[in-house]
C-alpha cells in the first residue's frame, strides 16, 4: 500500500520550514502573482527558488498555487513564470483557469500540473476529463461526499492522482466561487484578496417604515449566517485513504507557524498511527485534543458524510486556549541549556507544553531559571523575540514550541 502524503500550507519560508519539520510530506506555496491568497507573504522569484532547494534538500516537495480566475490582463507575464517555476524545479502548478492550464502546458510542458479545487470537480467524469487535459492530479471541491470519491478514483487512470482538504477553514460558496467580497468591499476573492465577507455580522434593514436595522438573531449577540464552521478529518483519515485520496491538504497559508505545526503534528502523527494499527484504530484522545489547542473555530466534517452541521451562527471569531511562548533556536549541550526566542511573554515558575514531532511532544518544562543572551538571571521575558536561556535537560530541536494554557 503506497503510503499517503500530508499537504502542508506554507504562507512564507518561515511557516515553509515549520510544516517539514512537523512532518508534512509536500507544501504548497504562493508566487508573488497568479495566487488565491495575495495577503499572505509568499514567494517572489529568490526566495522561491530558496524555498525549493530547501524542500527538496530534505527530500520533500513543493507545489506552487497559479490558481486565478484570469482575465485577460493577467497572462502578462505569466508565460514567463510557468518557464521559470520549471527551471527552479518545481514539483508542480496547481491551476484552476483552463486557460492557464493550456498555457503552462505549451511552454512548460514537463511542469506537473494540479487541479486546484477551485475548478469544483465532484464527479468523475469531470475529474477524467481533466486528467485527458494533462492534469495529474485533481484537487477534489470541497462539496463532493466520500460516498463518492472512490467512484471518482476507480475511473480515473492509475497514474492519476486524487487530493482533498482534510482540515481547516471552509468557504461558505460553492467551491469559493464567491462575490461577495467583491461587491461589498471591491476586492475580489477569485484574484487572492478576499475580505472574508462571509465572517461579518449581518442584519436585515426593514426598509418602508425607516429603514430601521434588524440584527439576524438571538440577544445581542447576532448571527453569522453566512459562517461556515471549520474542518476537521482527523478522526476519518482510514477512510479517506481507502476511498482513493492520495494527499491529504491542510488549509492555512495565511494562518501562523504555531497553527502549522500543531495541525501538521497531529495529522503526521494520526496517518502513522493508520498504517501501523490499520482503518479501525481510534484516535487517542491526546491526539484529537491538539487541534484544540490552535487558533480553531468549531470543527465539522464538511460534506463529506452530507451537508448538515456546517454553519456556526453564534460567532465567526476563532478560539485558541493556548498561546505560543518560544521558538525553539537549539539545545546548548556545552551549556545544559535550551536557547530559545520569545514570543509572548512568560515569567519563572511557568509550565511551558512542549510542541515537538519528537518524543518530547506535549512533555512540560518548568522555568525554575532562565537568562538572557548575556547570561543575566531574568525572572520575566516580556521583550518580543528577546534570546532566552533555559536550564533543562529536555534536548529539544530547533523549530520545536513552547506553548502556554492561557
Amino acid at each position: 500500500m503506497n503510503k499517503v502524503e500530508l499537504l502542508a500550507p506554507a504562507g512564507d519560508m518561515s511557516k515553509l520550514k515549520t510544516a517539514l519539520h512537523f512532518g508534512a510530506d509536500a507544501v504548497y506555496v504562493g508566487g508573488s502573482k497568479f495566487s488565491l491568497r495575495a495577503n499572505a507573504k509568499n514567494f517572489d522569484g529568490e526566495s522561491l527558488k530558496e524555498a525549493v532547494e530547501y524542500t527538496h534538500s530534505r527530500g520533500k516537495k513543493i507545489y506552487v498555487a497559479a490558481n486565478i480566475f484570469a482575465d485577460n490582463k493577467d497572462f502578462d507575464g505569466l508565460e514567463e513564470y510557468f518557464v521559470k517555476l520549471n527551471e527552479i524545479g518545481v514539483d508542480a502548478a496547481i491551476i484552476s483557469d483552463p486557460g492557464v492550464l493550456a498555457l503552462c502546458k505549451r511552454v512548460a510542458p514537463d511542469l506537473e500540473i494540479h487541479l486546484s479545487t477551485q475548478a469544483n470537480t465532484t464527479n468523475k467524469y469531470a475529474a477524467k476529463f481533466w486528467t485527458e487535459q494533462g492534469v495529474k492530479r485533481v484537487v477534489l471541491a470541497r462539496e463532493t461526499r466520500l460516498d463518492d470519491i472512490k467512484g471518482i478514483r476507480d475511473y480515473l487512470p492509475n497514474n492519476a492522482e486524487i487530493e482533498a482538504f482534510v482540515h481547516g477553514a471552509m468557504c461558505i460558496a460553492y467551491s469559493g466561487r464567491c462575490l461577495l467580497s467583491n461587491a461589498l468591499s471591491g476586492r475580489s476573492s477569485n484574484k487572492g484578496d478576499c475580505v472574508q465577507a462571509c465572517r461579518w455580522e449581518y442584519s436585515i434593514v426593514e426598509s418602508k417604515r425607516g429603514g430601521n436595522p434588524l440584527t439576524i438573531g438571538q440577544e445581542e449577540r447576532g448571527t453569522y449566517l453566512l459562517n461556515s464552521k471549520d474542518l476537521n478529518m482527523l478522526a476519518h483519515i482510514g477512510e479517506l485513504a481507502e476511498s482513493g485520496v492520495y494527499s491529504f491538504k491542510i488549509e492555512g497559508r495565511m494562518k501562523t507557524p504555531y497553527y502549522v505545526a500543531s495541525v501538521v503534528n497531529a495529522y503526521r502523527k494520526a496517518i502513522d498511527l493508520y498504517y501501523e494499527y490499520g482503518r479501525d484504530f481510534a484516535i487517542p484522545q491526546y491526539l484529537a485534543d491538539e487541534l484544540y489547542k490552535n487558533s480553531h473555530r468549531d470543527y465539522t466534517t464538511g460534506f463529506y458524510y452530507g451537508s448538515a452541521d456546517n454553519v456556526c451562527l453564534e460567532t465567526s471569531q476563532p478560539k485558541c486556549d493556548y498561546e505560543f511562548i518560544a521558538q525553539v533556536i537549539g539545545y546548548r549541550e556545552d551549556m545544559g541549556m535550551l536557547e530559545v526566542e520569545m514570543r509572548n511573554r512568560f515569567r519563572k515558575g511557568d509550565k511551558l507544553e512542549i510542541l515537538s514531532p519528537s518524543e518530547y511532544w506535549n512533555d512540560v518544562l518548568t522555568v525554575d531559571k532562565m537568562f538572557d543572551a548575556d547570561m543575566n538571571e531574568i525572572d520575566d521575558a516580556k521583550v518580543v523575540q528577546q534570546k532566552i536561556f533555559i536550564p533543562t535537560d529536555k534536548k529539544l530541536q530547533e523549530l520545536d514550541i513552547l506553548r502556554k494554557k492561557v
